[in-house]
Order: C-alpha cells, then structure tokens, then sequence
C-alpha cells in the first residue's frame, strides 16, 4: 500500500508556531512519526507540505495510479478551499482529513470543512496522533 501524506499551509512552522495549540513537534519529527507508524503496518508512505492550495490540487492529481490513499491536513484551506475539495472528489483516492488540533474547539470559523464532505473521514485533535490514526484507518480501508 502506498500512502501520500500532504501538508498543508505553515506546517512547515510546526515546532516554533503556536506550540500551545499545535505542540511542539516539528514538520520533520511529525514526519518521521509517520514513517515508523506506516513501517509498522506495511505501508510506503511520501510525505510533502505545500503552502500553496494549487500545489496540493497538483499532487492530487499526480496521485491517481500512484498512491492508494492519502492523508490530508489542509490547515486554513480547509474553511474556504473549494478548488482543493473539488480536486479531493475528482480523484478516486480514499482521503482522510487530518488536524493537529481542534477546529470545533477553536474560533467559529474554523468549525467549518468545505474538504470534509468528499473526504473519507475526519480526525482531528489529537496531535501527531491524528496523522496515525488517519494511516491506520486507511490501511484498514485498504485490507477492505
């Protein structure tokens, strides 16, 4: 099984940015998380972090054939992203939506996904733990 892992917009920040809502961990430490967990349950995972939502639009695309799934923290696109949603449907790629930490618990704003709706699932607030959680769902997914 192979897994696309895709960050969204200032997670490249993770670490020094609002740690006392995103923690602590690094992009870099969060990745290799990810990389032990995927090991564990047999799966090749890439991960990539884009800043810019056409750059994401672009890796969905690029997926298909590819990737088996994908896990997605679209960050602030996930309130007003649309293109980004309509790239989620165009695929037929199990996408499961990922947050660090929060949204409903957060500003008003946040509390809405326009990604939410075409992706498999949602898994949000738990930290790093969303990611795993996210990896393991598809691989269940996956194993049908």
């Amino acid at each position: 099984m192979n897994v696309l892992v895709i960050h969204g917009p200032n997670l490249n920040a993770l670490g020094s940015r609002e740690p006392h809502i995103y923690g602590s961990l690094t992009l870099e430490e969060i990745d290799a998380r990810i990389a032990r967990e995927a090991l564990g349950l047999g799966i090749r995972v890439t991960s990539v972090q884009h800043s810019s939502e056409g750059a994401i639009v672009d890796e969905f695309h690029a997926a298909v054939g590819s990737y088996d799934g994908i896990v997605l923290n679209p960050a602030a696109y996930t309130h007003y992203a649309y293109a980004l949603r309509d790239a989620i449907a165009a695929v037929d790629l199990p996408t499961v939506e990922v947050h660090l930490s929060n949204p409903h618990a957060r500003e008003e704003f946040r509390a809405r996904s326009v990604v939410a709706a075409v992706c498999r699932g949602s898994i949000a607030g738990f930290g790093v733990e969303s990611y795993v959680l996210a990896l393991r769902a598809l691989a269940a997914l996956h194993r049908g």
